[in-house]
């Protein structure tokens, strides 16, 4: 006598060929609504024949979830899908015309306009700019910003990932490690009016135009241990400023300890003087940034509190008036210094990339056909 079936009998699931399609769409688009996704990979693997509990492991979901969103497509097909109605004022606007707007948002333009605005997107599907507005918030779409990107193209790459980030979780015994850097062309500016100061309700205010006064550079040394910066300036920025910064750097670290810096690419610090000066001075042991990778550098993070904290909103009449708030704001940090925290292992920033370079290869293949 055969065994009785144990379990909750599954309803057969069979899709036609226009239901395979929009599931599919559905479940590939990257900005499909997750809730509609997730329900159309269920339905996908139900009709290959999994079993409850097998179709439920691979999203991670109860099996229930799966019995639910079976019963409901094989009771009213892709209809079924959608959230039921609820009490009260029903929804105005359609699933279908929310994803048509993230779709248009993400693919197309409107015309010879570079990206979407509300206006524009809002004169396109009959909808108010306040709509939009919240469908764009809702699913974090940006048309009106546009950040800065570049993959760096250092085919020593990894290498030099590797080589940089290594340290800093794991610095060399008896030695000190300096991210070494300068930050050229600092301004001497001078508003052309006094600024207003803040008051209540109201912001700092200054004048848009201002008055040069000439340029310096920074060259600076972050020591990762201990936070503290070794500074000097100049008014030129050459190599034989970079060697003089050396000589600097060699007399601020005691003898008996090696000198680990790390530097970018820039043509100044691989001079052959430069390279001399190196072998002349076996203590110092230098580890190149990848080219375009210069956030890798902690030195730059500290450039970035300078800049926010003295320089972008200074006024100074003179460059010697812009050197000596930069020597006294350099010395007041060194009172207090902090390090920072370096997080990110050289495995975990290149498996992000290798994440990153997957997303974007279907954008990037597409723009390359068009």
């Amino acid at each position: 006598m055969d065994e009785a079936p144990t379990g909750r009998p599954k309803s057969e699931l069979v899709l036609a060929e226009d239901e395979r399609a929009q599931l599919l769409r559905w479940a590939r688009r990257a900005k499909t609504a997750q809730y509609l996704a997730l329900r159309a990979k269920i339905v996908l693997r139900c009709a290959e024949g999994g079993t409850n509990k097998q179709v439920a492991a691979d999203p991670g979901v109860d099996q229930s979830t799966v019995e639910r969103w079976r019963a409901r497509f094989v009771a009213d097909r892709l209809d079924g899908l959608q959230d039921e109605p609820r009490t009260g004022r029903p929804p105005s606007i359609l699933l279908d015309q929310v994803e048509g707007i993230i779709v248009a948002t993400l693919e197309s333009t409107p015309g010879q306009d570079t990206h979407w605005s509300r206006a524009s997107m809002a004169k396109r599907t009959g909808l108010s700019k306040s709509t939009i507005g919240r469908i764009w918030k809702r699913f974090d779409l940006k048309p009106h910003l546009q950040d800065s990107s570049k993959l760096s193209t250092d085919p020593q790459f990894v290498d030099k990932v590797v080589d940089v980030v290594g340290p800093y979780h794991n610095p060399p015994e008896k030695a000190v490690l300096l991210c070494v850097d300068e930050k050229a062309q600092i301004q001497a500016l001078d508003r052309s009016q006094p600024a207003l100061p803040m008051l209540p309700g109201m912001p700092e205010r200054r004048t848009h135009d201002y008055l040069r006064h000439g340029i310096t550079s920074l060259f600076a040394a972050f020591n990762i241990a201990d936070g503290t910066v070794i500074g000097e300036l100049h008014r030129r920025h050459r190599a034989i400023e970079f060697k003089k910064f050396l000589v600097t750097m060699d007399k601020a670290v005691p003898a008996g300890f090696d000198v680990h810096l790390v530097c970018d690419n820039y043509v100044t610090h691989k001079t052959p003087e430069i390279q001399q000066r190196l072998a002349r001075h076996p203590r110092f042991h230098v580890h190149f940034t990848p080219t375009g990778s210069s956030w890798i550098n902690q030195v730059e993070r500290w450039f970035g509190l300078l800049t926010d904290r003295l320089i972008r909103r200074g006024v100074h009449t003179s460059v010697k008036a812009l050197e000596d708030d930069i020597r006294d704001w350099i010395g007041t940090w060194n009172e207090n210094p902090r390090p920072f925290t370096w997080t990110k292992t050289a495995d975990e920033i290149l498996t992000s990339l290798a994440d990153y370079l997957a997303r974007i290869a279907p954008l990037d293949s597409q723009a390359r056909e068009n």
